[in-house]
């Protein structure tokens, strides 16, 4: 009893303790769980119609696409300005895509499995054109041709591995066209369901057809605001409100944008480092002049621009270097001399210059034996049989070939890294060959039995050898100028120092407004996301880490200036009192000018009271015109005109973008154009189609789209 009644006199501790524990535990719960959702926003590249998606599936859709934009242009890897309009392609898509699916689920369109078929049968579609089913003899997409790949592709997946690889690179290719091809199938039924509730009528027709082809001439009276200077008029705060308040939907900001600040150096070569380098072309000089082959001194140049020792096209080269090679004469050596276009010190020795066909058909037969010896005694039969006359195509398929005709250009190998010996041998026959000779060329392991059979295009091609080496900076200059800026940052610390500082540190502030988070650098500069992060991170008035940025050639520090929140921007905002003020300014001028043309009834009254006068002509209502001496269109201005008889001078005054004006019509006449009015009609539908898009920017505000793709690109 006594322990019991021990236990009882601990009871509101243990109650305590127990209610602590449960604390504990939700608090830890709590803290996981919010742990979690900061790790899922941090990984969201954005959001659409409350649809998020993370960087892992964004990357997935970039990945797919900039594989096919590889294959469709051939190559194996993109800059980095064509993988940004990569992410900037796959971004849009995504999110027009959201946009239309979730107007066309209300709506209840849909895209069935028969009309995606129909747009196959019909292979006209663009989209199709750019697959590798197109039937070369009709020039359309072959829908038997992609149902045969497709029974083909589900039999290579236990076949050779490289085979494999090219169905399931093709297989990627197509499930993407064919993605596409719904959404684009989508959102063309969405927009004729919008551009069939746009209509026109012949009424309209006519008075739109009117609008654009009667054409009036005027004698023009210019009274421009530029003739009052701007200190003679004065604007109150009051007015301004008043204006902004008339204008304030101009002002929407449907994005976060920010105001930035920055010094950004660019470290170059010293004079040393140009001396070093003018030393090394020195001794290329001398190498190249001396050198009957100037493979090797090209290869330990480690020059910009390879040397194959073929002749190619002028395009082969750099462009600085083309424009030189028609001055040369061959044999001899150009330079060094320094372009600008690329910051570079070149070198250049002609080897040789000659015509030569631009394209080549040819066919061949490869011919391989046990044994070397075996490949070149068959070779020579093979030779000697089609020299007697053998017929080419049934003796190549005698050795499992199709021996079918090929084109080769210049352009197949004249951009190549480089090329082995037997290969240049082998592409020089090619190219110097006669139409219908047969050559047996002999290789280590085997032969190849060529036979060209036509030559087209006949340029001038070069052999010429280059070295083409960037202007770089040394470690020491790098170092110095890292110093030097790094000390200028760290030794003022404050928005107002950096900024009044930087000319006598010998730098220069630059502005950059408006920057917002669908940008991939800060101001053109390479490799700056770290500082774009940091941007939408910062405060107003912070100064950033010092950034190395570029390609590794320039020193940045930013300073946050200004943040511009969604929504309206106010009178506060500089730019906005800046432009509201010019409008102001504009009206108060145009009252001025407009008391002081009261009572001109002619040009001659008005050229009196100062006017330029000109003489304006093919005026119409459906365009607004250009005057040239105020340098501004003025659609009021074609209004009036439009509303004016011949002969008649100007019932009042206009109030134009740049002037106040006073006309006299002196000739109206009608364009020597045929009314039709079908035709009309469908322009107006298309332009209201035009003005109907519009809406898609409505559709995009709904969507609240979220763009956080500068955390991650």
């Amino acid at each position: 009893m006594a322990a019991i009644g021990k236990i009882r006199s601990w009871g509101p501790l243990l109650v305590g303790a127990i209610a602590l524990a449960l604390f504990a535990f939700i608090a830890e719960e709590a803290v996981r769980s919010c742990e979690s959702t900061s790790n899922e926003k941090r990984q969201r590249v954005g959001e659409v119609l409350g649809e998020k998606i993370n960087v892992q599936d964004f990357q997935k859709l970039v990945d797919e696409y900039q594989e096919v934009i590889k294959m469709q242009q051939g190559t194996e890897n993109l800059n980095d300005q064509q993988l940004n309009q990569v992410k900037d392609m796959v971004w849009n898509q995504f999110v027009q895509s959201k946009i239309v699916e979730n107007e066309a689920k209300e709506l209840g369109l849909t895209v069935t499995d028969s009309e995606l078929q129909n747009v196959l049968k019909e292979g006209t579609n663009p989209m199709l054109m750019q697959t590798p089913f197109v039937n070369q003899q009709t020039g359309r997409f072959d829908a038997n041709a992609l149902q045969k790949f497709l029974a083909e592709y589900k039999t290579q997946q236990n076949a050779n591995p490289q085979v494999a690889r090219q169905y399931e690179t093709i297989y990627r290719y197509w499930t993407f066209i064919e993605k596409t091809l719904r959404q684009q199938l989508l959102a063309q039924k969405f927009q004729s369901l919008l551009g069939h509730s746009l209509l026109s009528n012949p009424v309209e027709a006519k008075m739109a057809f009117a609008e654009e082809n009667q054409e009036s001439q005027i004698l023009l009276a210019t009274f421009p605001y530029s003739s009052i200077a701007d200190d003679k008029v004065e604007v109150t705060d009051a007015e301004l409100k008043a204006k902004y308040d008339e204008m304030k939907n101009r002002f929407h900001q449907y994005v976060e944008t920010r105001d930035v600040k920055y010094v950004d150096f660019e470290v170059e070569a010293s004079t040393t480092d140009r001396a070093e380098l003018q030393k090394l072309f020195a001794d290329y000089t001398k190498g190249l002049a001396e050198a009957a082959d100037p493979t090797e001194v090209v290869r330990k140049s480690t020059s910009l621009v390879p040397y194959l020792g073929l002749p190619v096209a002028k395009d082969a080269f750099p462009s600085d270097i083309a424009m030189r090679l028609d001055s040369m004469s061959v044999g001899s050596v150009y330079g060094p001399v320094e372009s600008k276009m690329d910051n570079s010190l070149n070198l250049i020795k002609l080897v040789a210059k000659t015509q030569l066909p631009d394209s080549v058909q040819y066919r061949q037969i490869q011919v391989g034996g046990e044994t070397v010896e075996e490949a070149h005694k068959r070779a020579d039969s093979i030779f000697n049989a089609l020299k007697a006359g053998a017929d080419f195509e049934v003796v190549a398929k005698k050795y499992g070939q199709t021996g079918e005709k090929t084109w080769l250009t210049t352009r197949q190998y004249q951009n190549a890294p480089s090329i082995d010996a037997d290969t240049k041998g082998y592409l020089m026959s090619l190219n110097t060959m006669a139409a219908n000779e047969l050559k047996n060329i002999t290789l280590p392991q085997g032969n190849i039995i060529v036979q060209v059979l036509d030559r087209k295009n006949f340029i001038t091609k070069y052999t010429a050898a280059v070295v083409k080496k960037t202007i770089d900076f040394s470690k020491d200059t790098y170092s110095a100028a890292y110093n030097k800026f790094s000390s200028y940052v760290s030794g003022n610390r404050t928005a107002e120092d950096i900024v009044k500082n930087a000319q006598k540190n010998g730098y220069r502030v630059q502005e950059r407004p408006n920057v917002t988070t669908a940008e991939h650098n800060l101001a053109g500069i390479r490799g700056t996301r770290d500082a774009l992060k940091w941007i939408f991170e910062a405060k107003e008035g912070q100064i950033s880490p010092m950034y190395e940025c570029g390609d590794n050639n320039h020193l940045l520090v930013v300073v946050l200036d200004k943040i511009h929140e969604k929504g309206f921007r106010g009178l506060d905002d500089d730019q906005v009192k800046e432009f509201v003020k010019a409008e102001v300014l504009k009206d108060k001028k145009a009252e001025q000018l407009m008391t002081k043309v009261e009572g001109i009834k002619s040009i001659a009254d008005a050229k009196a009271k100062g006017a330029s006068v000109d003489s304006v002509n093919q005026i119409t209502f459906a365009a607004p015109v250009f005057i040239a001496s105020a340098g501004a269109s003025e659609p009021a201005l074609s209004g009036a005109v439009a509303a004016t008889a011949k002969g008649a001078f100007s019932k009042a005054p206009v109030k134009g973008n740049a002037a106040v004006y006073l006309f006299q019509v002196v000739d109206k006449k009608d364009r020597e154009v045929k009314f039709d009015a079908k035709a009309q009609e469908e322009k107006l539908r298309q332009r209201a189609m035009q003005y109907a898009s519009q809406f898609n920017n409505e559709l995009y505000l709904k969507a609240k789209v979220v763009d956080n793709r500068y955390l991650f690109f």
